[in-house]
């Protein structure tokens, strides 16, 4: 199932319903899961909607014994060989962005 395009809600939606039926294959209740993680069952509720705090959603991933998923969700991603040119030797902490040549111009060193 492609999710070009799709927008972020209904992408969000999908992964509400596919957290909800792994918690039913597991045969396990909302309030279950809810105990587990330490929230209400609303919490589950929304989180099966797509209405999730990604730090709920990975405790809920957790309770179910899922985690292991998150590597086919994002799996790591390496340094292009341009940054690591760039950085020679340095661990690269944040993005730079776009400079215009007049915001380049005003700084003053």
């Amino acid at each position: 199932m492609g999710f070009e395009s799709k927008s972020a809600g209904a992408i969000a939606e999908e992964l509400g319903e596919r957290l909800k039926q792994a918690r039913l294959n597991q045969n396990k209740t909302q309030t279950e899961v809810a105990e587990i993680v330490g929230v209400s069952r609303k919490t589950i509720i929304n989180a099966e909607k797509g209405k999730a705090q990604l730090d709920v959603f990975v405790a809920i991933l957790q309770a179910l014994e899922l985690v292991e998923q998150l590597d086919r969700f994002l799996p790591p991603q390496p340094i292009s060989p341009i940054q690591l040119a760039k950085l020679q030797g340095q661990q690269r902490q944040r993005a730079s962005g776009q400079r215009s040549q007049s915001e380049e111009e005003n700084l003053e060193w």
